[in-house]
């Protein structure tokens, strides 16, 4: 069956046993309807952080290929930076966007004040995590869509291959958003896979204030655990405006760029 939710976007689609098959029937008729008019960009979409996009190969996070975002401290378990971050580089792409939940705690009106818009996103809710990467797989094999994310605490080497697979063939580019039940399962994301690069995005304490008794923009320190021919790296940002570009805060523009961030080694 199918139904609005209160995700807030275009659908909703409940997938059970029993409903199963004609849920992704369904899905792959709306896929298949914004495929008519829209073809996934090649190359690579730039953040807009001079800093940032200088350390990535390429000058921006590559595009038709997997990544892995995930949030940091005590925001591991919620992930609401790390959902937040990805929708913000889903803001700046064209197209419809595939959004693959276990549960319905995803808040539409945060996702667009990023940018990300609920006519954008088609939502649709799997059962359990085999569920949402075979819908992730089916929706990478169309070229109707600009992304598709989904949320799973696991993401086994084999699960990725198959995803960062799919990616490269459609020109699909696929976000894997980690969530857990306890901050011990996070452990987890230090395993190998697949993912052309694996983000951690914490919030920080509050931004300073721009005006006198008006805060700044939140924090985030936004981490690249790897990414494929660059050494890992973190930097201090404001978090995704309402057109999903980060900012280097003012104090740290001022300074030279090597000042901005932190070169590091990490695992994963």
């Amino acid at each position: 069956m199918a139904n609005v939710g209160p995700c807030g976007g275009r659908q909703v689609v409940v997938m059970d046993r029993v409903a199963r098959s004609r849920s992704l029937e369904e899905l792959r008729a709306q896929i298949a309807a914004a495929e008519r008019s829209y073809r996934p960009p090649a190359g690579v979409l730039a953040f807009g952080v001079d800093d940032l996009d200088a350390h990535l190969p390429s000058g921006g996070l590559r595009l038709g290929a997997l990544h892995e975002v995930a949030g940091g401290g005590r925001d591991a378990v919620h992930g609401a930076a790390a959902v937040l971050f990805t929708a913000g580089v889903l803001a700046r792409l064209e197209g419809p966007v595939l959004w693959v939940l276990r549960q319905r705690d995803l808040f539409a009106p945060a996702l667009a004040g990023v940018g990300l818009h609920p006519e954008r996103v088609i939502y649709a809710e799997a059962p359990d995590e085999k569920g949402v990467l075979a819908v992730l797989e089916d929706g990478l094999r169309h070229t109707g869509l600009a992304a598709v994310v989904g949320e799973v605490s696991g993401l086994a080497m084999a699960a990725s291959r198959r995803l960062q697979l799919a990616a490269e063939e459609g020109g699909t580019t696929a976000f894997a958003v980690r969530r857990w039940r306890s901050s011990a399962a996070a452990a987890d994301y230090g395993q190998p896979t697949a993912s052309v690069s694996r983000w951690r995005v914490s919030a920080l304490p509050g931004g300073r204030e721009a005006i006198p008794g008006v805060m700044g923009r939140p924090r985030w320190l936004v981490e690249m655990m790897r990414y494929r021919g660059a050494e890992a790296c973190e930097w201090e940002l404001e978090a995704c405006d309402e057109t999903g570009h980060l900012r280097l805060p003012a104090e740290l523009a001022d300074r030279s760029l090597a000042q901005g961030s932190r070169v590091r080694r990490a695992a994963g």
